[in-house]
């Protein structure tokens, strides 16, 4: 049976795993800290982690992408998309005592990109209430259980709210409805699914310091190919100021002729290149879900 490392339950993670393998038998291994859901796969306590790398609303989850490339050396497996829907989780009796409104509200408690994904609602409904950002979804949840009384509200999952027994007192809360994260599942072995996906490869570029122009010629190499780039991104190497390194995620197998060539041609162009991983894509489809 496959060991997942993933958040806590009721978490986006826990919701968008359960999705993926589907009534596939897996093993869940929750862990408090993103550090540690990466670490157990080094650690071999888990074959594989699931990483949220990107979000609709927030874009690039920064810092999953930086320990993907700085302190861990383990690739892509499989990659999927899954909604984010949050909702607004506390106890009813609570809300019915204020008046059945929000009014009662005094802490609203999340991951700070939930957060961000909730403010015109938080704002619209709550404009009183002190917002705390914590480590998970999941977290806040247990922390409003853990504090009856106080007026204390969550924003997370159905499925969080349904893990601590919490009612759900305002659905859909994000701010808009098309609200996707793109999840990775990193292990050190491929992953054999009932369904296929679409191929796709993440390349790690470092352009030469002296070579001006350098990133037009590499998405050139990929350009005059035919080779299409679903995503490109910039972040800095962390070695000296104005030095940065280049995510690029091509719609094609690291296997594929044309892909191996491009890869070449940049090589030759004196950048360094780091296959993160070549993997299955997968987009998230209503009517199979299970959650």
């Amino acid at each position: 049976m496959k060991r997942i490392a993933l958040l806590p339950k009721g978490t986006v993670s826990h919701e968008a795993v359960l999705y993926l393998f589907g009534e596939e038998p897996v093993e869940l291994k929750h862990y408090k800290q993103i550090s540690d859901v990466f670490q157990s796969v080094v650690n071999k306590e888990a074959d594989y982690s699931v990483i949220p790398v990107e979000n609709t609303i927030e874009g690039s989850v920064s810092l999953h992408m930086d320990w993907l490339v700085h302190e861990v050396d383990v690739p892509m497996q499989v990659e999927w998309v899954y909604p984010s829907i949050q909702n607004l989780i506390g106890r009813r009796e609570e809300l019915q005592q204020a008046g059945d409104n929000f009014s009662g509200v005094t802490r609203v408690l999340s991951h700070p990109v939930a957060m961000a994904q909730c403010q015109q609602f938080i704002r619209q409904h709550m404009p009183q209430a002190e917002l705390e950002n914590v480590g998970s979804t999941a977290e806040a949840i247990e922390m409003v259980k853990l504090n009856p009384g106080r007026g204390w509200t969550a924003v997370g999952t159905a499925l969080g709210a349904k893990e601590h027994g919490l009612d759900i007192l305002a659905q859909k809360v994000t701010d808009h409805s098309n609200n996707f994260t793109r999840f990775v599942l990193i292990g050190p072995s491929k992953l054999e699914l009932l369904k296929s996906g679409t191929p796709k490869t993440s390349v790690l570029i470092t352009l030469p310091s002296d070579f001006p122009g350098a990133l037009h010629q590499v998405l050139s190499a990929f350009a005059w190919r035919k080779l299409n780039l679903s995503r490109i991104e910039s972040r800095p190497t962390k070695k000296q100021l104005g030095s940065y390194y280049f995510t690029m995620d091509v719609l094609e197998s690291v296997d594929s002729i044309l892909l191996a060539s491009a890869i070449g041609e940049i090589e030759a162009l004196g950048c360094q290149v780091r296959i993160l991983g070549s993997y299955p894509s997968y987009t998230y489809e209503e009517h199979n879900s299970e959650v």
